[in-house]
């Protein structure tokens, strides 16, 4: 069979900051090739509509499969979908990923006959199943994952292991328009899946069932091998919880004489927990270190239910500065915020200098967050829900919370945007261009055109087609956890780590799950 995978157009901050490879579609693909399907891929980060149209009419695929791991491409994704089944009504289309997995149901309704299923959980354990079913002439129903416009069938499965998988980079071309921040090109690695905490804010595990599984080191090895880009994401929701398989990595990479740069994401207190290991990741290129810290008083930390405290997160920064790796700090707006409020961070923040990035603190399907406070939201586009966009209501005037938000994000980044930036890495940038590499040199001078409270504030006036439901009400704080999972948990079998990394992890959550 011909399979085609889709990945949607950019969001606002890829269009500034960065533009990762899809790696989950990749990983999808090739585990559809191995399968034994033709496959292809077409990413619509860096191709367009009319590019995904030509492919369609002279491929004409059997089954288009869309990638949505972000509500904000919901609508793009159903308007595809639409526009697919029109031009060929006999190609089965099919929709999965992160977001997909908690509104399966609804995005079947939005596409009223264009969706035929939508598949909750891993791909690669369900695709392949998917495709040899449609294949057979059988029904979808019976397919782990699978949701219809006639039901849901048997709950999603993980796949065997990780050390399965491989992504299947080269069915993408520009791959050179890839990059996060300086680290122009940049491909994406996994070297762990889930997250054993459960912060209110967030999806990973309630759609991993607080599960922890890891990638063996020779596999990494193999995976990096496989990577021309001199830059790596490591795409793990927390980076080396588990300090003997962030070593062994790191051992086998040297023995391989790999040489990369690294930007990774990790938690404030497994960095203090693990400092061996990230002493001897900076020795073998990380560069670049993304921290959630959140909030910045107790109160703050509290409501994410990140058992950090503001002690630990600080020192936490002074360690990673101590070997000279840049941080990113994510801070949580709320949009209970004053003009105080705003004021107060934003005097905290311009004399801190790692970058700092504000997210609105912003309810999605899938985490405790919108089971809480789900109901109250003042948008259901999905196009808002973006991190960027306040969704629900705000204290301050929508209009001069977007001025402060902006604001304050602008005063930031001015430390690290523009021309100060391009003299304070012109080496870096000359770099870059002598390899026709531009990227990171153009993402210097965008935001101000880019993000901007006037235009924030537009996209809440334009006409909405597709809506999400509200939440059901929940009994119980213990069973908004089991109402949430996508994959089901399995206690402590399910987590790859050892027992003191498990008694870590009990000590440092503040959860309502097992």
């Amino acid at each position: 069979m011909r399979f085609l995978g889709v990945h949607p157009g950019p969001l606002l901050y890829s269009k500034i900051f960065l533009r990762l490879e899809p790696l989950g579609l990749e990983l999808v693909a090739q585990a559809a090739r191995r399968a034994g399907h033709a496959v292809r891929l077409i990413d619509l980060q860096v191709e367009n509509h009319p590019a995904y149209f030509r492919l369609l009419d002279s491929w004409r695929p059997d089954v288009v499969a869309f990638s949505c791991n972000y509500l904000a491409n919901v609508p793009d994704i159903v308007d595809l979908a639409k526009a697919t089944k029109a031009r060929l009504p006999d190609t089965f289309v099919c929709v999965g990923g992160h977001s997909a997995s908690f509104i399966a149901s609804t995005l079947v309704e939005h596409g009223a006959g264009a969706i035929d299923c939508v598949l909750k959980g891993e791909g690669e354990a369900a695709m392949p199943l998917l495709l040899a079913t449609i294949e057979a002439g059988a029904g979808v129903g019976s397919v782990p994952g699978a949701v219809t416009a006639s039901g849901e069938g048997p709950p999603p499965v993980f796949v065997d292991s990780l050390d399965d998988l491989m992504p299947a980079r080269d069915l993408l071309g520009h791959r050179r328009k890839y990059f996060l921040g300086s680290l122009d090109p940049c491909a994406s690695i996994e070297f762990s899946r889930g997250c054993p905490w459960d912060c209110t804010f967030c999806s990973a595990w309630t759609f991993y069932g607080r599960s922890y599984r890891t990638v063996s080191p020779q596999r990494v090895v193999e995976d990096l091998r496989s990577i021309r880009e001199p830059g790596v994401f490591i795409v793990d929701d927390v980076a080396f919880v588990q300090e003997r398989h962030g070593m062994e990595i790191a051992e086998a990479i040297i023995r391989a004489g790999i040489r990369k740069q690294y930007y990774l994401e990790t938690r404030g207190d497994v960095l203090l927990r693990n400092k061996d290991v990230f002493r001897a990741w900076k020795k073998l290129g990380l560069e670049y270190m993304f921290i959630g810290l959140e909030a910045i008083d107790e109160e703050g930390l509290r409501k994410h239910r990140k058992r950090v405290s503001l002690g630990r997160n600080f020192e936490a920064l002074e360690f990673a500065r101590s070997l000279g790796i840049m941080i990113a700090i994510n801070l949580i707006a709320d949009p209970d915020w004053g003009h105080e409020r705003f004021r107060i961070v934003r005097e905290w923040g311009v004399e801190l200098p790692e970058v700092i990035n504000i997210s609105v603190n912003t309810p999605y399907p899938g985490t405790e967050s919108w089971a809480t406070e789900g109901g109250r939201v003042a948008s259901r586009d999905y196009r808002l829900y973006d991190i960027q966009h306040a969704v629900l209501p705000t204290r301050l005037p929508l209009t001069e919370f977007y001025d402060e938000l902006v604001t304050t994000q602008r005063a930031f980044y001015r430390k690290h945007l523009g021309w100060q930036r391009v003299m304070d890495t012109a080496g870096v940038i000359a770099r870059h261009l002598m390899r026709g590499q531009t990227n990171f040199v153009r993402s210097l001078f965008l935001l101000d055109r880019v993000y901007r409270p006037e235009l924030l504030l537009a996209d809440h006036a334009v006409p909405v087609a597709y809506q999400m439901p509200l939440p059901r009400p929940v009994a119980s704080a213990q069973a908004i956890g089991r109402a949430l999972y996508i994959h089901p948990p399995r206690g402590r079998k399910g987590r790859a780590i050892d027992s003191a990394t498990e008694r870590f992890v009990e000590e440092t959550r503040m959860g309502i799950t097992p």
